[in-house]
């Protein structure tokens, strides 16, 4: 079977061969040039800084016979020396038509320096007359070079111009040829891509066809393809997946049926469950008896007594909400405040609450009782069992366009697996509170359907150290007109 990568893989190695044939060819001109091109510009290059060499050096005795400064006889120092290298390297530069010219060149350069020393040492002897005499030598010589200089490039210039025209005429032919031979393989190429594109869109095009019936719901015509590579395969394996695909939206239809009547099923039992266990007393009978009791204690003296009953009234009515009504986060932390009265009354000085509240954040809507099984979790598992008690910081702020709320403790803490579990709905940490009926597991899960997004809860714990729960909660359309009634 001739397969469609065989196909691709000729095709590919054939441009592939004839492209990088030609780039070659190119290539391997293009460097023969620049390299020719670049002996002669450094060529010219170096006789210019002969040159400039020349007629700085002047420039520089100049200055230093005016002012005597150190830091000139240096500079002076140096171009003297960059002469000398010069003067040493005009032998590369040595060809039939300019030998002699670049000899006259080289003692006029080696009779610059001369003068030049000459004038320095009548300077330090301080025979300004004869260092003058020395200095119109020199540059009356540098002139001289700069005369030669331009001598020798047009000289160059003329050496090499036929250089350059068989440079260019060699170029423009290769530059035909190039044009040929990409022309005819393109050509040949384009020919060879046609017949092979065609073999394979073809039967894609029929597959496309087929494909499109079925999105419309026909799933009773075959597909005919008859070809010696994969496609004539993956027809059979398409008309093949029509069957099945009619045999699974059969069977799909009848799972989704059932997992629909599974969902209300068990909406219905959590909702009875939560109607059950808010039957099991009379709110209005409760409230009123815990009412006169606070107002009791309030009359006799004891008012931490009567903020301690009102604390459990106030909690219970909140607790006896509906779970999917959404409140306020200052209204779960208010409830929160209920609740935290309360075991402060249990653990007295075992217990250290600290609070770090951005009010900015408070009007912010998340599911009722979201927060207060957190905290249960901690004193469960962090304060009752440690003797000496323990620390619980709770925090909010925002973070970019999401609130947190921070819960931490500074019990046990726990390790990667026991987090895991927990936020799996798995750990012992996730079953009922102590006073709300609700675990971790539950809040996790209807955080998860009130924002339509996981990981809205993360805990970070370290055994021995503590454990920090952090929930973010993402800011939705209409927070900030979030009614702020107060519940009790």
């Amino acid at each position: 079977m001739n397969t469609i990568r065989q196909k691709m893989i000729w095709l590919s190695l054939s441009t592939w061969i004839v492209m990088a044939g030609v780039w070659l060819l190119l290539s391997i001109y293009n460097q023969q040039t620049v390299e020719a091109y670049n002996t002669i510009l450094q060529r010219y290059i170096f006789m210019n800084e002969i040159s400039q060499l020349s007629a700085n050096s002047v420039t520089v005795i100049n200055r230093f016979m005016d002012e005597h400064q150190e830091h000139q006889f240096e500079a002076y120092s140096k171009l003297r020396q960059q002469l000398l290298e010069a003067e040493a390297g005009l032998g590369s530069l040595t060809n039939p038509n300019n030998e002699v010219a670049l000899v006259n060149y080289g003692n006029m350069i080696g009779s610059q320096i001369e003068a030049m020393e000459l004038t320095v040492a009548s300077m330090r002897m301080s025979d300004r007359e004869a260092a003058q005499v020395h200095f119109d030598e020199a540059t009356n010589i540098s002139k001289y070079i700069a005369e030669a200089t331009l001598s020798l490039l047009s000289t160059e210039l003329k050496t090499y111009n036929t250089f350059y025209e068989s440079i260019i005429q060699r170029s423009r032919d290769l530059q035909k040829m190039g044009f040929w031979l990409l022309g005819m393989a393109s050509c040949i190429l384009l020919l060879f891509s046609y017949r092979i594109a065609g073999g394979i869109t073809k039967p894609i095009l029929s597959l496309s066809v087929a494909a499109r019936k079925i999105a419309m719901g026909n799933y009773n015509d075959p597909i005919d393809i008859k070809t010696n590579d994969e496609i004539s395969f993956l027809a059979k394996m398409f008309n093949q997946m029509r069957l099945n695909i009619q045999h699974s939206i059969q069977e799909i239809q009848y799972n989704a049926q059932l997992e629909n009547d599974l969902q209300e099923h068990k909406l219905r039992l959590k909702e009875n469950e939560l109607k059950s266990l808010q039957s099991q007393i009379n709110p209005h009978f409760l409230f009123n008896t815990l009412n006169i009791l606070a107002k009791k204690a309030y009359l006799e003296g004891a008012e931490e007594t009567s903020d301690l009953i009102s604390s459990v009234s106030g909690l219970l009515r909140y607790n006896l909400k509906r779970l999917d009504s959404p409140v306020t986060l200052r209204d779960e932390l208010r409830i929160l405040d209920e609740y935290l009265t309360i075991q402060k009354a249990r653990f007295a000085e075992r217990v250290q609450i600290s609070k770090d509240i951005d009010e900015s954040c408070l009007d912010i809507l998340i599911p009722n009782l979201t927060l207060q099984p957190f905290v249960e979790n901690a004193f469960i598992h962090a304060i009752e069992p440690s003797v000496s008690g323990g620390h619980i910081a709770i925090r909010t702020y925002r973070h970019k366009r999401n609130v947190v709320v921070e819960i931490a403790d500074d019990g046990g803490g726990m390790d990667a697996e026991q987090l895991d579990a927990i936020l799996r709905g798995l750990g012992p940490a996730t079953g009922h509170g102590h006073s709300t009926g609700i675990g971790i597991g539950n809040v996790i899960h209807r955080l998860d359907l009130f924002y339509g997004i996981p990981d809205i809860v993360s805990i970070r714990s370290v055994p021995g150290e503590g454990t920090c729960v952090m929930l973010t909660f993402p800011e939705k359309e209409g927070d900030s007109d979030a009614d702020q009634s107060d519940d009790r």
